[in-house]
């Protein structure tokens, strides 16, 4: 049987988004949970908290492109799904690492250490994220069917944040919220993910990819043929930009509906309709960027999104019951706007998320047509270390932030904040958000691909050279 790379097959979609699963967990929950878990169990200040994750993310700058152009020289005579399941492996066992230990001297001796431990897993996630993403741009040569096959993705993404944003917590909370309950949490999620990054580098198997016509170059030579592609340095600055104020907002999840929601168990309700929404909104978009292209649905969802991110700054934790549900209890009038806020959000951030990386692979694509040569793993390594470092800012901005409005660090778990530290808290989940995505609109607005010539498949050398000037076409 032929297979044909304008149409992969459904099997082979859902095998490559199921990886996702897992890595959303090791991407989001040390994101949201680590912070909490410094502050209120290890007694690590929330600058300090900080700049333990910071650390560990800069290095990725670095790791991210060099796996990148290993995997781009070892494609061929290892394939990507080595690398995926070494990473797989190596990944999980990191991120059971990270919540197994609370007994420190002190805390600065456990901020060592937890940036230790964290840089470790950060580099064995590098080993996966990297490869992985450049499939995504392997697979077809189509742009609108690699947005299908980054649906499946999207889909994992989903499953990801539940688990680990609207899980995790809570889960430590039913615990008891102390030592056992990290514990435990660790240990689950990090078989969770070993599972789910192990499906595609057991499934792609054999599942041909997208060739290159050119042999990769040296590693310098490789980095100044990315740089050179202006469409993906525009996406590049976008998506880095947007990212710091998501991470911070991340950082920020467990801390706002502990003190300025007092509503944690509403955490598991919120992110699953959350979820339901962003499953509405694939679909959506999907269909949307057909008819009306990529960058123009990119910018309509991050405006929507925006508009409802602003409404967290006016929440009201003492407005009236007005509904009892089972697992929530008393559903207060606040909280039932927490939940369809939850439900907008998911259908336009899935529209923005997804096509960013849609968009990515029509960079490459580009890239790949005017060269002939194409690297898609340097592409995908410094993407993926420009969206480590945002991750990795966003904790420090926040803890910053944190600080400054007097936000005060425990041993023993939970403990009263002051009216101004839980302002900042606010203007985390509302405020710097709103501006760092408005800042990013500012950058995407020098974004320009013809997107009907690529769908086409007409784009030739000379139709590239015109698109996008380049001192470094005739190399």
């Amino acid at each position: 049987m032929t297979h044909d790379l304008n149409r992969v097959p459904t099997r082979t979609a859902a095998a490559y988004g199921a990886g996702q699963l897992g890595a959303q967990i090791f991407r989001d929950t040390p994101a949201v949970l680590l912070p909490i878990f410094m502050t209120t169990i290890l007694g690590i200040p929330p600058w300090l908290s900080g700049l333990v994750i910071l650390i560990p993310k800069l290095w990725v700058i670095v790791c991210d492109p060099l796996v990148g152009a290993f995997s781009d020289r070892k494609k061929e005579s290892w394939g990507r799904t080595r690398f995926l399941t070494i990473g797989a492996i190596l990944t999980s066992m990191g991120f059971a690492s990270l919540f197994a230990f609370v007994d420190y001297p002190g805390p600065y001796a456990a901020a060592g250490a937890i940036c230790l431990l964290f840089l470790i897993a950060s580099t064995a996630f590098s080993l996966y994220s990297v490869p992985y993403l450049a499939v995504a741009s392997e697979l077809s040569d189509d742009p609108h069917e690699r947005t299908r096959i980054l649906t499946f993705r999207m889909v994992a993404t989903v499953g990801g944040v539940v688990i680990g944003v609207g899980v995790a917590q809570p889960l430590v909370f039913a615990l008891g919220g102390g030592a056992r309950g990290w514990n435990v949490m660790g240990y689950s999620f990090a078989a969770i993910c070993l599972l789910s990054m192990l499906i595609p580098a057991i499934f792609l198997r054999g599942v041909p990819l997208l060739k290159s016509a050119q042999t990769p170059t040296g590693m310098l030579g490789q980095l100044s043929s990315v740089m050179s592609n202006k469409p993906f340095m525009i996406l590049l600055a976008t998506t880095f930009v947007q990212g710091i104020g998501m991470a911070s907002s991340y950082t920020a999840i467990g801390f706002f509906y502990v003190y300025a929601l007092n509503m944690v168990q509403i955490i598991p309700t919120f992110v699953i309709v959350m979820a339901i929404g962003s499953l509405v909104g694939q679909p959506i978009f999907l269909h949307l960027s057909r008819r009306f292209g990529k960058e123009r649905c990119y910018v309509v969802g991050s405006a929507l999104w925006m508009m409802v991110t602003t409404t967290w700054f006016f929440v009201e934790p003492q407005s009236p019951v007005v509904a009892t549900l089972p697992l929530i209890g008393d559903l207060t009038r606040e909280g039932l706007l927490v939940l369809a806020r939850g439900f907008f959000i998911g259908v336009v951030n899935t529209g923005f998320l997804l096509l960013s990386f849609s968009m990515l692979t029509d960079t490459v694509d580009l890239h790949r047509r005017r060269h002939g040569s194409v690297n898609e793993g340097v592409f995908s390594g410094i993407f993926s270390a420009a969206e480590k470092l945002a991750f990795a800012l966003g904790p420090l901005v926040a803890g910053i932030i944190m600080s400054s409005f007097g936000f005060v660090s425990s041993t023993h778990g939970v403990v009263p904040q002051s009216e101004h530290a839980v302002l900042g808290v606010i203007m985390l989940y509302s405020v710097v958000p709103v501006v760092t995505q408005l800042i990013s609109l500012l950058v995407f607005s020098r974004y320009r691909l013809d997107s009907d010539e690529i769908s086409r498949g007409s784009v030739n050398w000379e139709d590239a050279a015109r698109l996008e000037p380049s001192p470094g076409l005739e190399r």
